[in-house]
Protein backbone atom coordinates (compact mmCIF):
# COMPACT_ATOMS: atom_id res chain seq x y z
CA UNK A 1 0.00 0.00 0.00
CA UNK A 2 1.36 3.27 -0.54
CA UNK A 3 2.18 5.91 2.33
CA UNK A 4 -1.10 7.87 3.20
CA UNK A 5 0.91 11.06 2.12
CA UNK A 6 0.87 10.01 -1.66
CA UNK A 7 -2.79 8.54 -1.55
CA UNK A 8 -5.60 10.90 -2.92
CA UNK A 9 -8.13 12.81 -0.65
CA UNK A 10 -10.60 10.47 -2.30
CA UNK A 11 -8.12 7.41 -1.29
CA UNK A 12 -8.02 8.76 1.65
CA UNK A 13 -11.80 8.65 2.00
CA UNK A 14 -12.61 4.97 0.52
CA UNK A 15 -9.80 3.86 2.80
CA UNK A 16 -12.49 5.45 6.46
CA UNK A 17 -15.31 4.30 4.35
CA UNK A 18 -14.17 0.73 4.11
CA UNK A 19 -12.83 1.06 8.60
CA UNK A 20 -16.60 2.51 8.88
CA UNK A 21 -18.52 -0.09 6.88
CA UNK A 22 -16.32 -2.80 8.42
CA UNK A 23 -17.19 -1.60 12.07
CA UNK A 24 -20.92 -1.41 11.43
CA UNK A 25 -20.87 2.52 10.67
CA UNK A 26 -17.76 2.76 13.22
CA UNK A 27 -20.18 1.82 15.99
CA UNK A 28 -17.80 -0.92 17.07
CA UNK A 29 -14.96 1.39 16.72
CA UNK A 30 -12.71 1.78 19.58
CA UNK A 31 -12.95 5.82 20.56
CA UNK A 32 -9.51 6.49 19.64
CA UNK A 33 -10.18 4.79 16.36
CA UNK A 34 -12.75 6.28 15.25
CA UNK A 35 -10.67 10.20 16.08
CA UNK A 36 -8.49 8.35 14.09
CA UNK A 37 -10.32 8.06 11.12
CA UNK A 38 -12.04 11.59 11.68
CA UNK A 39 -8.83 13.27 11.63
CA UNK A 40 -7.85 11.29 8.50
CA UNK A 41 -10.36 12.80 6.60
CA UNK A 42 -9.62 16.18 7.87
CA UNK A 43 -6.23 15.57 6.27
CA UNK A 44 -4.86 16.23 10.00
CA UNK A 45 -2.45 13.64 10.35
CA UNK A 46 0.92 13.63 10.84
CA UNK A 47 3.39 10.92 9.76
CA UNK A 48 3.29 9.23 12.94
CA UNK A 49 -1.15 9.38 12.39
CA UNK A 50 -0.51 8.23 8.97
CA UNK A 51 0.93 4.84 10.13
CA UNK A 52 -1.94 4.39 12.98
CA UNK A 53 -4.38 5.12 10.28
CA UNK A 54 -2.82 2.85 7.73
CA UNK A 55 -2.54 -0.30 10.55
CA UNK A 56 -6.60 0.42 11.51
CA UNK A 57 -7.40 0.03 7.42
CA UNK A 58 -5.56 -3.46 8.04
CA UNK A 59 -7.20 -4.40 11.13
CA UNK A 60 -10.83 -3.26 9.71
CA UNK A 61 -10.70 -4.89 6.54
CA UNK A 62 -8.55 -8.10 7.93
CA UNK A 63 -10.75 -11.28 7.12
CA UNK A 64 -11.76 -12.11 10.29
CA UNK A 65 -12.63 -8.88 11.40
CA UNK A 66 -11.55 -5.66 13.63
CA UNK A 67 -9.56 -6.35 16.81
CA UNK A 68 -10.75 -3.45 19.02
CA UNK A 69 -7.94 -2.61 21.36
CA UNK A 70 -8.26 -3.46 25.25
CA UNK A 71 -9.47 -0.95 27.54
CA UNK A 72 -5.82 0.50 29.61
CA UNK A 73 -4.55 -2.49 28.33
CA UNK A 74 -6.68 -5.15 30.19
CA UNK A 75 -6.66 -8.57 28.43
CA UNK A 76 -10.50 -9.06 27.16
CA UNK A 77 -12.08 -5.53 28.31
CA UNK A 78 -13.39 -3.04 25.53
CA UNK A 79 -15.29 0.36 25.43
CA UNK A 80 -17.20 1.71 21.83
CA UNK A 81 -18.07 4.97 21.47
CA UNK A 82 -21.25 5.27 23.67
CA UNK A 83 -18.94 4.03 26.84
CA UNK A 84 -20.13 0.18 26.18
CA UNK A 85 -18.12 -1.78 28.20
CA UNK A 86 -17.59 -5.56 26.85
CA UNK A 87 -16.06 -8.61 28.53
CA UNK A 88 -14.81 -11.22 25.80
CA UNK A 89 -17.80 -9.25 23.63
CA UNK A 90 -20.42 -9.36 25.94
CA UNK A 91 -21.78 -6.47 27.82
CA UNK A 92 -20.71 -5.94 31.49
CA UNK A 93 -20.64 -2.19 32.16
CA UNK A 94 -21.41 1.37 30.88
CA UNK A 95 -19.09 4.19 31.38
CA UNK A 96 -20.64 7.64 31.58
CA UNK A 97 -17.84 9.73 29.29
CA UNK A 98 -19.74 12.96 31.36
CA UNK A 99 -18.64 11.97 34.46
CA UNK A 100 -15.54 11.32 34.01
CA UNK A 101 -14.01 14.60 32.12
CA UNK A 102 -13.23 16.32 35.52
CA UNK A 103 -10.15 16.52 37.15
CA UNK A 104 -8.46 12.62 38.00
CA UNK A 105 -10.74 11.30 35.39
CA UNK A 106 -8.64 8.83 33.51
CA UNK A 107 -7.19 7.62 36.55
CA UNK A 108 -10.71 6.73 38.37
CA UNK A 109 -11.66 5.65 34.98
CA UNK A 110 -8.49 2.94 35.24
CA UNK A 111 -9.56 2.04 38.46
CA UNK A 112 -12.78 1.09 37.48
CA UNK A 113 -12.24 -0.69 34.78
CA UNK A 114 -9.65 -2.84 36.60
CA UNK A 115 -12.65 -3.11 39.11
CA UNK A 116 -14.68 -4.35 35.97
CA UNK A 117 -11.84 -7.15 35.16
CA UNK A 118 -11.16 -8.64 38.47
CA UNK A 119 -15.15 -9.33 38.68
CA UNK A 120 -15.67 -10.24 35.55
CA UNK A 121 -12.48 -12.78 36.22
CA UNK A 122 -13.90 -13.69 39.62
CA UNK A 123 -17.57 -14.60 37.74
CA UNK A 124 -15.39 -16.73 34.81
CA UNK A 125 -13.52 -18.89 37.98
CA UNK A 126 -17.15 -19.67 39.43
CA UNK A 127 -17.92 -21.05 35.68
CA UNK A 128 -19.79 -18.05 35.19
CA UNK A 129 -20.40 -16.04 31.91
CA UNK A 130 -19.76 -12.32 32.90
CA UNK A 131 -23.01 -10.10 31.93
CA UNK A 132 -24.07 -7.05 33.49
CA UNK A 133 -26.49 -8.06 35.21
CA UNK A 134 -24.29 -11.05 37.13
CA UNK A 135 -21.86 -8.34 37.80
CA UNK A 136 -24.65 -5.63 39.10
CA UNK A 137 -25.34 -8.69 42.05
CA UNK A 138 -21.73 -10.00 42.28
CA UNK A 139 -20.84 -9.19 45.68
Amino acid sequence: MKPLSLLTRDQVAEMAIAILRATHDGDTLAPQHLKLVELAVNNRLDEAGITLFQALYDNATKREGYTAPFLFGIEHLTIDQNGVIRWRSTVVEHFDHAVWRTPGWRQRMRTAAEEVASRCRALEAKGLQPTARLLLHSD
